[in-house]
């Protein structure tokens, strides 16, 4: 088979435009290779950052940080963004095929996980990802929000329940210097939240917290942070790991002294941390969630925990699951439904039978599952990549690899896409909006982050610089 490389370039088109999609784009143009590459990174939405645009709170620590890493990959130049093009309507498998000789899907995951208990069906029960959506001004999310629970429940033990629970039980005022928008403020602000339980199936040693994040909760006005003794309890799994692990060490010594300091201010909002507790069903009344069942759970020695039989019922209005995320299903690419994945070996894409698809790959969390930090998604990048370039001798050329094939295809169909200029002049019009907030009003905004689409859209085409 000929090379498609013999005249031109290598096209890949990369689906997904958050951290697993722009590290793969990265790592594919910085690759020792004796060809060159054109790279096209797609994106359903307008904007790129994907995760980090609308499933990261607006006030965790270190999203700025990220931002600018993959700011300046896609500011090189070297890589064109496309965005507001959804894949599986604007573009069909057969197109991507015709225009490009790989393919790499990096869509993440973005469902949630389902606790599979009774009562998750009530009005008043989420998935996290949705709250975290709305807060972060996501364009295909309804703009307001029913925050009309005193009393909260958040499910899980990880990062995404610790945001949650912090945005929730925070005063809207102080998520100002944030880049939320108006409505979210203005929802945030209704809130008559008094107490936001978090709870976590096994022990204080055992959490999937990270340290930042869980000093982050102990930094928020009017709210104190709620412990229960009887909750510490450290089997020989939890010694060894406390030992072992300095980050366990420092998040159970962050824990332990909070109880021992006492965090009881009298404060207006009360943030509580259980442990050793499993969800046994969501209790409902006319439709809507009136408590949560938990039982205790006990510690087997291994970190692992069992059912004691003991039951507490918990007054809460909301139920919030945190327990990871889920994979969505690709048109036209096969799905793994029990672990939310693209069935695949190594990123090669593999079809009903196993067997691999020539130029199709995958990356992030729709390849390995929605575990692991951003360290993991360049991993996963690096032998994505790896595997494409051993391959590239073999790949099936496109019949139609022109950069401005593409173009003219969407310009043809109508789709109104844009660019990394597009999303420069978007990007400055939000830094605008802040500006013009921090003016009228009492805090300095560096940016107010804009959420209807067509908006968004309107701004970033404003920008009318040639994409070719």
């Amino acid at each position: 088979m000929p090379s498609p490389l013999e005249n031109r370039p290598l096209r890949v088109a990369i689906i997904g435009a958050g951290p697993a999609g722009v590290y793969a784009a990265d790592i594919l143009t910085k690759a020792e290779r004796d060809f060159e590459v054109s790279i096209d990174l797609f994106d359903q939405h307008p904007a790129p950052y994907g995760l980090i645009r609308y499933g990261v709170a607006p006030d965790h620590p270190r999203i700025k940080g990220i931002v600018n890493a993959l700011h300046k990959v896609l500011d090189r130049g070297d890589i064109r963004f496309i965005g507001d093009v959804t894949y599986g309507r604007d573009l069909l498998l057969s197109d991507i095929r015709d225009l490009y000789d790989a393919v790499i899907f990096a869509t993440g995951a973005n469902d949630d996980a389902a606790l599979n208990i009774p009562g998750e069906e009530l009005e008043g029960s989420f998935g996290a990802s949705r709250v975290v959506s709305w807060y972060d001004g996501h364009p295909d999310v309804p703009r307001e929000w029913p925050l009309n629970a005193k009393e909260i429940a958040v499910i899980g033990n990880g990062n995404v329940a610790l945001d949650v629970a912090r945005v929730l039980s925070k005063h809207a005022d102080d998520l100002l210097v944030t880049e939320i928008p108006e409505n979210v403020y203005e929802g945030l602000k209704s809130s008559p939240v008094t107490d936001v339980h978090i709870f976590g199936r096994r022990g204080p040693a055992q959490i999937k917290f990270t340290p930042l994040e869980l000093r982050e909760l102990s930094h928020s006005r009017d709210v104190d942070i709620v412990l229960y003794p009887e909750d510490f309890e450290f089997d020989e799994a939890s010694d060894e790991a406390i030992k072992s692990n300095n980050q366990v060490k420092t998040m159970v010594n962050t824990l332990t002294n909070w109880i021992v300091e006492e965090q009881d201010t009298g404060a207006s909002r009360r943030l509580h941390l259980h442990f050793l507790q499993s969800p046994v069903e969501i209790l409902g009344e006319d439709g809507k969630v009136v408590g949560l069942k938990m039982e205790r759970q006990e510690l087997q020695g291994d970190g692992s925990v069992k059912g004691t039989g003991e039951f507490t019922d918990y007054p809460v209005q909301a139920v919030y699951r945190a327990i990871g995320y889920f994979g969505t299903e690709i048109p036209e690419v096969g799905f793994d439904a029990k672990r939310g994945v693209i069935p695949n070996v190594g990123g090669r894409v593999l079809d009903e039978s196993g067997e691999v698809i020539p130029g199709l790959y995958t990356t992030g969390w729709i390849k390995r599952g929605p575990v692991g930090l951003i360290g993991h998604t360049k991993g996963d990048a690096l032998e994505t990549i790896g595997h494409l370039l051993e391959d590239h001798a073999e790949l099936k050329p496109a019949a139609h690899p022109s950069e401005d094939a593409l173009i003219e295809l969407l310009n043809e169909r109508g789709i109104e896409f844009t660019t990394w200029e597009g999303w420069l002049a978007l990007d400055e019009h939000e830094k605008a909006l802040g500006a013009a907030a921090s003016e009228a009003g009492p805090v300095q905004r560096e940016r107010v982050k804009v959420v209807p689409r067509e908006e968004m859209v309107k701004v970033a085409r404003s920008a009318d610089v040639p994409v070719a």
